[in-house]
C-alpha cells in the first residue's frame, strides 16, 4: 500500500488555513489556523494564532503565538512569546523568552532563559531556569532542578526588549525533585535529596534526606531531616 503523503501549509506575509493532517507548516509574517493541526513540524517566524490543538514531531518559534488548545512535540524551541490556554508537551523544551499556560508543562528536559507563568504543575525530568523575568508555577517537579539569577548584563537583546526591568524571581507552592538547587525562589516547600538553597530564597519548610546547604543571605523558617 501506498503511504499517502501529506501536503504542506505555507503562510506567508498574512492569511489564514483549516486545521488538518500536514507534512510541514510555515507561517512567516501574520497567520491563523482555525482547528486542530497534525504535522511533521511547525515553524512561525512572526505572528501566529492557531484555534486548537496541535501535534508536531518538531516546533519551531521566532516571533509571537497564541492558542486555545495544547501543544505537544517532540522538541520546542520557543523564542519569543508563548500563550496557551492549554497544556504544552515536550521532550526537550528550550525556552527564550516568555511562556504563558493555563495547563500543565511536562517535558524530560526544560531549559529557561526568561519568564513563564504556569497555572498547573512544571514537570521535568531536567530542569534548568535561567531568571532573566519573574517564573510562577503552582508546582515543580524533576529529578535534577536548577535555578539561577543571571546578572542583567549578560542578557541578550532579544530578552531585554521582551522582559520589563524587575528583580527576576521564581515563585511556587511546592518544588520537589532529588538534586535541587535554588536561588531568588520563593516557595511553601521544598522537597528532596541534596538541596542548596542559594541566595535570595525565602523559603516556608525544606524536607531534605541526604544534604542541605543554606545560603547566609536565604530565609528558610524550618528545615525537617527525613
Amino acid at each position: 500500500m501506498t503511504e499517502q503523503v501529506r501536503p504542506d501549509l505555507v503562510i506567508s506575509g498574512m492569511g489564514s488555513a483549516s486545521g488538518g493532517d500536514y507534512g510541514k507548516v510555515r507561517i512567516e509574517g501574520t497567520g491563523k489556523v482555525d482547528g486542530d493541526l497534525s504535522c511533521e513540524s511547525i515553524q512561525v517566524s512572526g505572528m501566529a494564532a492557531m484555534g486548537g490543538n496541535m501535534t508536531a514531531g518538531r516546533f519551531e518559534l521566532q516571533g509571537k503565538l497564541t492558542g486555545v488548545g495544547s501543544l505537544k512535540a517532540n522538541t520546542v524551541d520557543i523564542e519569543g512569546h508563548v500563550n496557551l490556554r492549554g497544556r504544552l508537551q515536550g521532550d526537550d523544551i528550550s525556552l527564550t523568552g516568555i511562556l504563558k499556560l493555563q495547563g500543565d508543562c511536562e517535558a524530560e528536559r526544560f531549559a529557561a532563559h526568561g519568564g513563564f507563568a504556569i497555572q498547573g504543575l512544571l514537570n521535568a525530568g531536567t530542569i534548568d531556569i535561567h531568571l532573566h523575568g519573574r517564573g510562577e508555577a503552582a508546582e515543580i517537579g524533576g529529578e535534577t532542578i536548577r535555578v539561577r539569577k543571571p546578572e542583567r548584563q549578560s542578557w541578550g537583546g532579544l530578552l531585554r526588549r521582551l522582559i520589563p526591568a524587575f528583580n527576576p524571581r521564581l515563585t511556587t507552592g511546592t518544588i520537589e525533585g532529588d538534586d535541587v538547587h535554588l536561588e531568588a525562589t520563593t516557595a511553601g516547600i521544598v522537597r528532596g535529596s541534596h538541596v542548596h538553597i542559594g541566595e535570595g530564597c525565602e523559603i516556608r519548610l525544606v524536607e531534605y534526606r541526604t544534604e542541605l546547604i543554606v545560603h547566609p543571605d536565604a530565609n528558610v523558617a524550618k528545615r525537617v531531616k527525613i
